[in-house]
């Protein structure tokens, strides 16, 4: 222990990551309070081995045994804080704090707009980073700043929307700042009167399977539940990251030749182009249910790639790269990681 941080030598990384993966760390470093996150940040910058930041270890694959010091981000804590826009309420959660935990907390409240998120797994800190998304709403249309930790200075840095360059599941975080930063608080902008977004993905047949003509925040979080549970293995029964890989999105061109070839691909509008669903790709591909005993892919969400006890990493990454081959071979298409590999 150093003052209140707890410090394991020799840890293994499968309890604090979803996938439930073995890989050995020599010190994992708890961090329970920003101002531990800046001076530790600063203690252990030129650290032999380096220095690596893990959240809730919902979207990270160990393939090794990590040298150095891995600083796990568990800041806690959830607010109501001032400063929001006329309409909405500022909330101010730790990094550390679970992202459904958050979404559970914010609706109790009667603070609505992250409805369409609930029972993603991870952590807080991750949210921005990823700019995580389900069921047509993504973080970036909440998020109102984040403060990080400098991993070079220790000296806290505030960052607003425009700062962190957001894209699908992508932000500054994951590209030029990639491994310069640790996120230790987020804040959002929920709604006082709620928008429910209802019309992506299942959500209306499922409200109306209930019979639930007038939906509100909390009606449409439990009918989001119910259908992720339907779909997606629990880690904790079942080690997974949730989606390995991102939907594609492709140029119109492209589109319309994959189209015309395959008049039942799913898809939906983008920013830059029409997304594509890669499950459906994967399935296609032959993909969906593959069973090679420790490890495989889940035989409900083709999206998943599962733990079945004792996996490797590097076997699941090897079964990650034969689909983005295959799904290249068939399509065309190349299929992106949405899971970090260490």
């Amino acid at each position: 222990m150093t003052g209140s941080v707890e410090i394991e030598r020799d840890a293994n990384l499968a309890r604090w990551t979803t996938f439930g993966v073995d890989a050995q760390v020599d010190r994992l470093v708890h961090c329970h309070t920003v101002e531990q996150v800046q001076r530790l940040a600063s203690e252990f910058q030129d650290v032999e081995g380096g220095l690596k930041i893990l959240g809730g270890g919902s979207n990270v694959l160990t393939t090794q045994n990590v040298k150095g010091v891995v600083l796990r981000i568990a800041v806690g804590g959830i607010e109501r804080i001032e400063g929001a826009p006329p309409g909405r309420i500022r909330v101010l959660a730790g990094a550390g704090v679970s992202w459904h935990e958050l979404v559970m907390h914010s609706l109790e409240q009667g603070w609505s707009g992250l409805e369409n998120l609930a029972l993603i797994p991870g952590s807080v800190g991750a949210s921005p980073m990823q700019n995580i998304g389900a069921y047509g709403v993504e973080v970036e249309q909440r998020f109102a700043w984040l403060e990080a930790v400098d991993l070079q200075t220790g000296e806290l840095r505030r960052f607003d929307h425009a700062a962190c360059e957001f894209g699908y599941r992508d932000s500054v975080f994951k590209n030029e700042l990639a491994g310069r930063f640790a996120i230790v608080r987020v804040a959002y902008d929920l709604l006082e009167v709620p928008e429910l977004m209802l019309d992506y993905g299942a959500i209306a047949d499922r409200l109306r399977s209930s019979n639930i003509s007038s939906p509100g925040p909390l009606d449409v979080a439990q009918a989001v539940m119910a259908i992720r549970k339907e779909k997606l293995p629990d880690p904790a029964v079942l080690g997974n990251a949730g989606s390995f890989f991102k939907n594609p999105v492709l140029p119109q061109t492209a589109f319309d030749h994959l189209q015309k070839q395959h008049p039942d691909l799913p898809n939906y509008p983008g920013s830059s182009g029409v997304k594509v669903a890669a499950g459906w790709l994967i399935e296609q591909a032959g993909w969906k249910g593959c069973d090679r005993g420790t490890h495989g892919v889940h035989d409900r969400q083709a999206l998943v790639l599962v733990n079945r006890g004792g996996a490797t990493g590097p076997e699941i990454l090897k079964l990650s790269q034969e689909i983005q081959a295959s799904v290249k071979e068939r399509f065309n298409v190349d299929l992106q990681r949405e899971v970090n590999v260490w």
